[in-house]
């Protein structure tokens, strides 16, 4: 009984981390019309594996920012982290978002 409420808690608090750091990605895009570049440049800053979805035959510098959507978040639960003893901690490993840009 103890070990089925352990895997429980466990896969619940996964969800929710990867929930919260989807809904992280959405929130920390930058808004309002944007250079393309500019924007590209503050994701990747930020930690995220940036996709741009270009649309037009300019190059980036001169395009805009029309939207960036959320994508894949992937952690890892390990107990090998610095600290960690013998507590299971979760680790966003890799953050993916889309960049929308149009010329």
């Amino acid at each position: 009984m103890m070990k089925k409420f352990a895997i429980a808690s466990v896969t619940t608090a996964v969800l929710a981390a990867a929930g919260l750091a989807t809904a992280t990605a959405a929130v920390a895009a930058p808004s309002g019309p944007a250079s393309a570049a500019d924007a590209l440049g503050s994701l990747q800053a930020r930690g995220y594996d940036v996709i741009v979805n270009h649309v037009g035959t300019g190059s980036l510098d001169q395009c805009t920012m029309y939207a960036v959507r959320p994508g894949s978040t992937y952690t890892r639960m390990d107990s090998g982290f610095p600290g960690a003893g013998n507590d299971l901690i979760t680790k966003v490993v890799s953050m993916t978002v889309y960049l929308d840009t149009a010329c």
